[in-house]
């Protein structure tokens, strides 16, 4: 009867799901053959905590599809709009506002159109500081988010026959 038990157990099987999904887009990131390619990054460090909200605690309004995708989606535009905006690796010296306006800019949104997803919010943050351009909203955002979503459901739903999502959109 432990043995089921610990079979069962909540955090080691949200664990598991978390771990297959980010070890799949550190694969196709790192060692498949679109790594190196324009194609190949599908890995971003804010779905690591992604992976915590969707297998941990699938239940969450967090956690659903439409608040993983346009929550990631649009705090990456965000940081992308203000590094486009705002010519910030010229002039260091408004950074620190920059950062701040951009990432109250992207949890404001979240927040007024009900897409709010806490881990996406260190998505402004790092556009911002690597200077990233549009195409990272595809690789990595679009395509890991997508993943961990598609993650979530064959996780939770198929395999722990758990009702995930509660909502898509």
């Amino acid at each position: 009867m432990k043995i089921k038990k610990l079979i069962c157990w909540p955090p080691l099987l949200g664990g598991i799901g978390a771990g297959v999904t980010i070890a799949i887009l550190s694969y196709i990131t790192f060692q498949s053959v679109l790594a190196g390619t324009n194609y190949g990054l599908w890995l971003a460090a804010s779905f690591g905590s992604s992976s915590v909200v969707v297998f941990g605690y699938p239940q969450n309004e967090f956690s659903q599809p439409k608040n993983v995708l346009l929550g990631h989606l649009t705090c990456a535009f965000v940081g992308i709009l203000f590094v486009t905006l705002f010519n910030i690796s010229q002039d260091r010296t408004i950074f620190f506002l920059v950062l701040g306006i951009a990432t109250g800019i992207s949890v404001m949104i979240m927040m007024a159109f009900k897409i709010t997803h806490p881990p996406a919010g260190a998505n402004t943050i790092v556009v911002i500081i690597a200077q990233e351009s549009f195409q990272f909203l595809i690789f990595p955002i679009l395509v890991g988010s997508i993943t961990i979503i598609i993650g979530g459901v064959v996780y939770n739903h198929l395999i722990l026959k758990k009702k995930y999502p509660l909502k898509w959109f």
